[in-house]
């Protein structure tokens, strides 16, 4: 039996089983924080001879107790009036958290437990005392932490399935990781686990979700992202159970183009891919709203402030798809003046940090903004190239455009908010596929790319392969590229290695694409 009291010495709680069994979930613990203990002791029995197990440890800990104490209780011992036997206590054993620096090696938390004592020792164990002091050291810890970073500390967690190769698995959470990064966060650790399928409530099941919490506490971990969409009841289920937020990759995808995006349209694309994104994860996000669902006690002012949510967030939704669909026929406007000019266009497509946009500047000597980060770029940007013409070799102008970079299971709600970027790849002449070569998974990403531009609803002109960062790439992997894309070119970006080459080949694809059939 446990039971549970507050700092006052009130009993709140009181639970057959173990500590474990009967914890709190510490969304529902009035003090839970890294720098801080929750303001309740643990008071369990136990017939064993022994100290607090692993199990209850690690139940004190997610729950953050200030002390954990275990009244070990002999089978036999004074007789009740009336009969009956009752035992006594033959020992105790008093443990508590210590507090730890935080860092990658750290697999468990720490907790100190006493050696056995009686109970005249533990009576005079002053607790407030010893909480006031634990609380402290905590506190330095935190402020330590703080000062080493001004970034959220994530923890990532992966779900490995059968339909995954363990190459592709890794290649998923690197992947993850640079994602985190490019959003301005920190990754801790990454906890792995391998299913045959997915648990319908928490995706990793009870006993891996313990394994999380622990280890987010012990790290100092303030969000947790999984390599997977998660539904809003899985999101509510891991956030009761580990007590601190969190999301999903889609979500650290839409913070990273709210960050990036710079244009009108970039920014009313991003508002509305996250509103679309939020609506349906509305219900039992915060106390004001919980209240939901039919029945007696279930209706009030929390269902009421929900759907007022709703209605404002469709309303929003609704405008800016209208926005978004003025901004779509000025741009198409745009296009068929280009169309009437004849100036042929190519559309620069890839998976995400190809080099597209350095390309772009090597070939229109511009100053588009790159760097070495996922989506550096959102917005489309159209630059002018002057080509010789295949046939008769006179100067002839096209434009090329810069897009969005693609990447693995693109979320369908970013897929439908920047349809101007999609728009410039299915109403271009023809297409230009960028690849970084010097990737593990250069292979894996061009498939990705493909995959994506089979899905337009209007399929895309002839498209030509250009194989970038050759510089970076070793002699095997531009041996198998040579093999498997005979037909492509070789290039660096940062190097101008092959742009001549490359604006031949431009030539001799805009000729085969704008020639009559």
């Amino acid at each position: 039996m446990c039971a549970y009291i507050n700092r006052r010495g009130q009993v709140i709680r009181v639970g057959v089983g173990t500590p474990r069994q009967t914890q709190i979930p510490p969304l529902e613990i009035p003090r839970y924080g890294a720098e801080r203990l929750s303001g309740i002791r643990c008071i369990a029995t136990q017939l064993k001879s022994e100290p607090p197990s692993e199990a209850a440890l690690t139940a004190m800990a997610l729950q953050r107790l200030d002390a954990l104490v275990v009244l070990n209780i002999t089978g036999s011992g004074f007789e009740r009036r009336g009969g009956g036997a009752t035992g006594y206590v033959k020992e105790s054993y008093l443990a508590n958290l210590t507090p730890q620096s935080p860092t990658l090696d750290s697999q468990s938390p720490s907790w100190s437990i006493s050696p056995p004592l009686s109970l005249d020792v533990l009576t005079n164990q002053d607790f407030l005392d010893l909480v006031e002091g634990l609380e402290e050291e905590f506190r330095r810890e935190i402020v330590a932490q703080a000062v080493d970073s001004d970034r959220d500390r994530v923890l990532l967690v992966g779900v490995m399935t059968d339909n995954a190769t363990p190459y592709e698995f890794q290649d998923r959470l690197e992947e993850l990781a640079r994602l985190v990064e490019t959003a301005g966060g920190e990754v801790v650790q990454t906890v792995r686990q391998k299913r045959s399928r997915l648990h319908p409530q928490t995706v990793v099941g009870e006993g891996k979700v313990q394994e999380i919490a622990l280890t987010a506490q012990t790290l100092g971990a303030n969000l947790i992202v999984f390599d997977r969409d998660l539904t809003p009841s899985q999101v509510r289920n891991l956030e009761i159970q580990i007590g601190i937020r969190v999301v999903d990759r889609t979500e650290v995808i839409l913070d990273i183009f709210a960050q990036r995006a710079q244009s009108r349209a970039g920014k009313l694309q991003v508002e509305l891919a996250q509103l679309e994104y939020m609506l349906p994860r509305l219900t039992g996000r915060g106390q004001a709203m919980s209240r939901l669902g039919g029945g007696i006690g279930t209706r009030g002012p929390g269902e009421t402030k929900l759907e007022t949510e709703r209605r404002a967030i469709a309303r929003r939704i609704a405008r800016l798809q209208q926005e978004v669909n003025q901004l779509q026929a000025h741009r198409s406007r745009l296009r068929q003046q280009r169309q009437h000019k004849e100036v042929p266009s190519v559309a620069i497509v890839g998976y995400t940090n190809a080099g597209k946009s350095t390309l772009l500047n090597a070939l229109t000597n511009s100053e588009v903004y790159t760097a070495d980060q996922l989506f550096a770029t959102l917005d489309p940007t159209t630059r002018r190239l002057i080509i010789s013409d295949a046939v008769t070799g006179e100067p002839q102008p096209i434009v090329l455009t810069d897009t969005v970079g693609f990447i693995h299971e693109l979320p369908a709600s970013l897929m439908d908010a920047f349809r101007a970027t999609l728009e410039e790849v299915t109403e271009a002449d023809a297409l230009l596929h960028v690849v970084d070569l010097s990737h593990p998974a250069w292979q894996s990403q061009i498939r990705s790319v493909m995959g994506i531009l089979s899905e337009m609803p209007i399929t895309p002109g002839p498209a030509l392969v250009a194989l970038n960062k050759i510089d970076q790439a070793d002699s095997d992997t531009l041996a198998l590229a040579q093999e498997e894309f005979p037909q492509a070119v070789f290039v660096s970006a940062s190097d101008r290695l092959g742009l001549e080459t490359l604006r031949q080949r431009l030539a001799q694809l805009i000729e085969y694409a704008v020639a009559p059939r």
